[in-house]
């Protein structure tokens, strides 16, 4: 292999144990790369990161992270909590299905792991704490439950990964809806199962029907965004990034004209979190685009393609070791670096296994996102932490089993596509 190569990757490895930010540490390792490379000039750094952003689909990103940060501000959150509450409360465990069903809601607003616990965590585990549950259990439920942000769709990594492997956002959105369903009710069951050993009991009381139906009238309005987006994109009426455009001017004249919830510094804060949220995203998504393409420069997805075959050609065989590799990758890299460092590395492997990129997307996005619950790069864990006060050594632990249940959905969605392939299919 060549040196230039190896120092980038020699070098990437270096500035991310040295805690430096990822977009910054893979421009640096481009910038190495380079260097040592005879046949790539510096200028080529400079125009990969500018064309990797001029691209449509993702005109998207910056609307949904805005979308997001209005119904954060305002009072969506706490109405969907209060819907969860009328639903699951009288479970046992009753508590924590209310955490898991809320993140799947406030999920298709925000599209992101670390602002749905941080949302649903920050007024979840108190609540918790208040009905006797332990502190670990309860940010563990909500800190696990937070990664369904980025599989529902709508969903930033589902934006990028389609914007990478070259095909349908839209596609990726549909597909998103079941796996994250099916995610959801594994994480309810893990739920149960624990609170039954723990003692965490619910309510023991179903809420009548007109509470169950005053509650959700009182949430239509935030239940009503994933319809309008995906009801759009489904239907052929909107892309993906009018669909953003449509989520951010509904949240605006809901939060703001209609429940009032709005002040003008909420509407600034909201601009700031944007801006800087999605400058973030862009910066990886710039630079890890300039090292997929030195990647390809040198043939490595051909490269992989041939080591992995020359292993086996069934995919049975090598599914699970691509499983292993992307989880972990999700350890030591963010989830968007990832996604658009590894999808030209692997998307070659897997089409030549058979496997159909939409499904290969999901599956990818699930592996990512439980990058969020393990250290030292698990964002959801630090979230987790400042909420409740509590060690990420204790919180690591208490997560565990939700990691455990979300590796085992992951096989299911591996091995059986039409999970995530029957709506798109329809």
């Amino acid at each position: 292999m060549d040196l230039a190569i190896i120092l980038t990757f020699v070098s990437l490895a270096t500035f991310l144990i040295l805690s430096v930010p990822i977009g910054i540490s893979i421009g640096l390792s481009v910038v190495v790369g380079m260097t040592f490379s005879d046949m790539l000039p510096y200028e080529f750094l400079i125009q990969k990161m500018i064309t990797s952003l001029d691209v449509f689909p993702l005109m998207a990103v910056p609307f949904f992270i805005m979308a997001g940060e209005i119904m954060q501000k305002g009072s969506m959150a706490q109405r969907l909590l209060d819907v969860s509450r009328a639903l699951v409360g009288h479970l046992t465990g009753g508590m924590a299905h209310i955490s898991v069903l809320t993140s799947l809601f406030y999920g298709s607003l925000s599209g992101s792991a670390p602002a749905t616990v941080a949302a649903v965590g920050g007024i979840m585990v108190p609540a918790m704490e208040k009905e006797k549950y332990s502190k670990s259990f309860a940010t563990a439920v909500n800190t696990a439950a937070g990664c369904l942000g980025v599989i529902i769709p709508p969903s930033v990594p589902l934006i990028i990964y389609g914007t990478t492997a070259g095909v349908s956002v839209g596609d990726l959105f549909i597909a998103g809806i079941i796996p994250g369903l099916f995610i959801g009710l594994c994480l309810m069951i893990c739920s149960y199962i624990l609170a039954k050993r723990y003692g965490f009991t619910g309510t023991g009381k179903r809420a009548p029907i007109k509470e169950i139906v005053s509650t959700f009238l009182t949430a239509l309005p935030a239940l009503m965004v994933p319809i309008i987006v995906l009801g759009g994109i489904y239907g052929g009426l909107t892309t993906p990034t009018e669909a953003g455009v449509i989520a951010v001017v509904y949240s605006l004249i809901v939060e703001g004209l209609v429940l009032r919830t709005l002040s003008w510094q909420k509407v600034i804060d909201v601009f700031r979190g944007t801006a800087l949220t999605t400058s973030s995203i862009f910066l990886v998504v710039a630079t890890a685009t300039a090292l997929g393409q030195i990647l390809l420069f040198y043939n490595l997805p051909n490269m992989l393609v041939e080591i992995l075959v020359s292993i086996s050609d069934n995919k049975y065989v090598l599914l699970p070791i691509i499983l292993i590799f992307l989880l972990i990758m999700g350890t030591f890299m963010d989830a968007l670096a990832n996604i658009l460092i590894l999808t030209p590395l692997l998307l070659p492997v897997v089409k030549v296994l058979g496997v159909d990129p939409i499904h290969f997307g999901i599956v990818m996005i699930v592996c990512s996102s439980m990058g969020f619950l393990t250290p030292p790069v698990g964002v959801n864990l630090f979230v987790g932490c400042s909420i409740a006060n509590i060690s990420i050594e204790k919180l690591s632990l208490a997560v565990m089993p939700f990691l455990a249940t979300m590796i085992l959905s992951l096989l299911a969605l591996t091995f059986i596509p039409q999970i995530a392939l029957w709506l798109p299919g329809l």
